[in-house]
């Protein structure tokens, strides 16, 4: 049996490309993954540092927007075709999807929104855009291609999640109907790469600015890769880069990366 080559692929939410631009450098210098998504880059497209990031040998597509929102996908690999936006919506023009076919996968990266104050329209602005996704998600489990979907979810999925649940039951990340649609989303047949290797483990990829969360450990878990039935085979292994946090001018998120077979292994031997 040949050896299989692993392929790195992570998702950082940023919180602001200008703030953390020497952090992201110098954790892709050391940890080396084969392609990022970012979100929160609160950047246009002109003003985004993609030189920089060019240096360290990424290619770089950004679908920004001027002070919010926005994402990006870096990759070492070429970046075969890409797509912004979801269908549904002509209206909307937050900058919240992105996707890419690279090495054979289908790269998505989201930032969903966050959805508080909850009611509300920004509330109701959520789930239709997790709607939307849904649809999305559809055509791609019946497209059958090996998919990965990363990013900031702003979904809390269970009580496993959170530190203190309680703390989070009036809000729009934990809300029934927030759970409800990404369970949704998963009965399509994707895999949470995380809670599929750890079933039982509480781990957190963000905690709040205020309160000492950090410090009290006071976080919750709402960065998420999920895997299509053809990526999921290949999963090998899912982490969290908590120790960012703890790092000089931090995001209040972390990353979370997994690592699949490069090939789909099944009937090789």
């Amino acid at each position: 049996m040949k050896e299989r080559t692993l392929l790195k692929i992570a998702s950082f939410n940023v919180n602001g490309i200008k703030a953390r631009i020497i952090t992201l450098l110098k954790w892709l210098k050391e940890t080396k993954p084969d392609v990022v998504i970012l979100q929160e880059i609160k950047s246009t497209n002109e003003a985004f540092p993609k030189g920089e990031i060019e240096d360290l040998g990424y290619n770089v597509v950004t679908h920004g927007q001027k002070s919010f929102n926005g994402v990006a996908i870096l990759s070492l690999l070429p970046i075969d075709t890409t797509r912004i936006g979801l269908n549904g919506n002509p209206e909307d023009i937050q900058s919240r999807w992105i996707e890419a076919e690279i090495n054979g996968l289908l790269v998505c990266g989201l930032y969903l929104p966050n959805g508080n104050p909850c009611p509300g329209p920004k509330f109701d602005y959520k789930l239709q855009w997790m709607e939307r996704f849904y649809n999305r998600a559809y055509e791609i489990i019946l497209s059958e291609q090996a998919t990965i979907m990363l990013g900031d979810y702003n979904v809390i999925p269970q009580k496993a999640d959170a530190a203190n649940p309680l703390l989070w039951v009036e809000d729009a990340l934990y809300h029934y109907e927030t759970r409800s649609r990404f369970r949704r989303i998963l009965n399509l047949g994707f895999t949470d790469a995380f809670r599929s290797l750890y079933p039982n483990e509480k781990a957190f990829t963000f905690w709040d600015y205020q309160k000492g969360s950090w410090q009290k450990n006071n976080g919750i878990r709402i960065d998420h890769a999920l895997l299509s039935p053809q990526a999921a085979d290949r999963l090998k292994s899912c982490q969290i880069d908590s120790y960012l946090r703890g790092e000089e001018k931090p995001s209040d998120h972390v990353p979370i990366w997994i690592e699949i077979n490069e090939e789909d292994q099944r009937g090789v031997s």
